[in-house]
Order: C-alpha cells, then structure tokens, then sequence
C-alpha cells in the first residue's frame, strides 16, 4: 500500500472514526449505531486521554483505518495490557496492509515500553475472516471466553 503510515489520532478525525464505527457495527454485527451517540463517545476519548488512544493509518493523506487502544492493568503481570478496540478499515484498503501498519505499529510500542505486557482483542465468533487475519499476524485464540453484561 503506497505511502502508508500510522499516527495518533487528533481531535480533527473524530469525525472519520465516528462514521467508522458505525459501518463497522453494521457490517460486523448487523447493528445500527446512533450517530450523535457515537460521536459523543469519540470526543470523549480525546476529551479525557485515560480512556484510551486512537490510532490511524493514512494512505495518501487520507484516513483509511483506525483503532482504539484501552489499557487494562494486569495484577498478575505488574504490568498494563492494551485491548484492541473499535478496529475499521474501509473496504478498498482491506488485505493491502493497512490493519498490519496499526499492528505493528501497536507492538513496536508494547515491545520498548517496560509497563505494557502485550496486546489483546476480542472478536465476534462468527467474523472468520477478522480471526484469519489476527491468526495470521501471530495473535493467538487464548482459553478466555468473554461474557458480558450491558445496560
């Protein structure tokens, strides 16, 4: 993929994530969003910078992907693990290394930080294609299971 880099996010792709977290909750999960909802959690994300960091990979200038990292703190590792969250890459960057550049990007930065223990994600069971992907990058399906509750 020509010209590919990953970079912080800024208050100014807000925008772009929002509507990508709307298309990747109806083409993932079969869910609408409410926009204004999803807009508002976004801002919040740059609002307070404990919730998490945004990371996106542009192509020629443009936004074609982006993540979320929220920290965990692990007792049993002394050490904070970073969960994937709000993945999107848009359609016709798809297979071409855009997901790779997040990752490796994401890696670099837990492999030189002594506080951060590794990465992980989670992924709707029936997304095969997402779970090759994350095979082939070296992720590994571990022996959780997650459960939730939601209000």
């Amino acid at each position: 993929m020509p010209d590919l880099r990953v970079r912080d996010a800024r208050s100014d792709d807000a925008a772009t994530i929002a509507d990508f977290q709307i298309r990747m909750a109806r083409e993932s999960e079969g869910m609408a969003l409410d926009p204004p909802t999803v807009e508002a959690g976004v801002r919040a994300v740059f609002d307070d910078p404990t919730k998490g960091r945004y990371l996106v990979a542009e192509q020629d200038g443009r936004v074609v992907g982006c993540t979320l990292t929220v920290p965990e703190w692990s007792d049993w590792r002394n050490a904070t693990v970073l969960w994937i969250h709000s993945l999107y890459v848009v359609p016709e960057a798809r297979r071409r290394g855009a997901f790779r550049a997040l990752y490796v990007h994401l890696k670099r930065i837990v492999e030189q930080s002594p506080d951060l223990a590794g990465l992980r994600l989670y992924v709707d069971k029936s997304n095969r294609v997402a779970q090759q992907v994350y095979d082939a990058m070296g992720m590994t399906c571990e022996h959780y299971d997650l459960y939730e509750w939601m209000k």
